[in-house]
């Protein structure tokens, strides 16, 4: 790929239409994420495969595996901090991984299930109205109306665990880490809708893709408590008994070498003077304590690694607009 001006601001159309654009980054290849999910999992896979944990974190892991308590790993953005539940899926053979990842509207009930109420309501609407509503063959499946969330999914009982990432929990409602507690404790919950159901097993949907399973009496109990890994940027405190029943663990500053190792695990063929120095200005302003992410890192690298960009001015202009601070330290 070399660097090409596709829009040129003329407003004029192109001599050929629809242009012919470049192949998007290997992770804004929406292919990848949507038609295959063998290409998903093989990425993930040699992610996991060069992720290089930081001195501590082994054991740290290992604690938490131990003592089936979830690891909460506290670092700033891209610090390989959800790579290493991917690592841990990988080496231990705990399939995909599921991912809860938060915002300031999740709730604890999303995260276990979703009943879709006014869909069965219209469902059965539809059945009235087309004269399918009479006899028991014809009752509607309230199954069909409920799937459960990637935390529920972890709870199902299993063979073996669930890896679960619960990712950015600091920028959750004030109460969520707290909500948390008692499921994680017990292991399991209960699906009101169902439990009231007259038909004791019903199948539901899972987090999972195409999954499926058979919930008896309501009542979701694991048979493994899953691996859970919460990640926090170190936003915000937490309450002290959320923490003690955590493993803790803080990432390390980012070293030039993780930086090259993280940029490699993503792309090929990167060992040229401008990665490298890609690279060594992005440690600089990070130890100024400049709030950049390691996106924008692989954006860039991605832009100007070799000669794709021959022009000295037009590289350092695109270089400050993709390595633009991001407000806060």
């Amino acid at each position: 790929m070399n660097w090409a001006p596709y829009y040129k601001g003329t407003g004029h159309p192109a001599d050929q239409t629809p242009p012919r654009l470049p192949a998007p980054p290997p992770w804004r290849n929406p292919a990848h994420r949507a038609d295959s999910q063998d290409a998903d999992a093989e990425r993930h896979t040699d992610l996991a495969t060069a992720y290089r944990p930081a001195p501590g974190l082994v054991e740290a892991v290992n604690a938490a595996l131990h003592l089936r308590r979830p690891l909460l790993l506290t670092g700033r953005a891209g610090s390989g901090k959800s790579t290493v539940i991917r690592q841990v899926a990988a080496e231990l053979g705990l399939g995909e991984v599921l991912h809860w990842h938060i915002t300031s509207r999740s709730t604890l009930a999303d995260a276990l299930y979703r009943y879709d109420a006014l869909g069965r309501i219209h469902a059965h609407n539809l059945r009235t109205l087309t004269g399918k509503a009479e006899g028991a063959e014809h009752e509607d499946d309230i199954g069909d109306f409920v799937q459960l969330g990637p935390l529920g999914t972890a709870l199902l009982p299993n063979d073996v665990p669930r890896a679960l990432l619960i990712d950015e929990i600091d920028k959750s409602d004030l109460d969520l880490p707290s909500d948390l507690l008692d499921v994680l404790e017990r292991g399991g919950f209960e699906i009101p809708e169902l439990a009231r159901h007259p038909k004791p097993d019903i199948e539901v949907r899972t987090a999972d893709k195409n999954g499926r399973h058979v919930v008896l009496d309501g009542w979701v109990q694991s048979s493994e408590f899953p691996v859970i890994v919460l990640t926090s940027n170190g936003e915000r405190e937490f309450p002290a008994p959320f923490l003690r029943r955590c493993i803790r663990f803080d990432m390390p500053p980012l070293s030039e070498q993780a930086l090259t190792d993280i940029v490699t695990a993503h792309l090929d063929a990167i060992e040229d003077p401008a990665t490298a120095d890609l690279v060594h200005n992005f440690l600089k302003r990070m130890d100024k304590g400049e709030y950049v992410a390691i996106d924008q890192l692989l954006s860039a690298v991605y832009l100007l690694r070799g000669d794709h960009v021959a022009d000295p001015e037009q590289r350092q202009s695109l270089e400050a607009l993709l390595l633009q601070g991001l407000g806060r330290g």
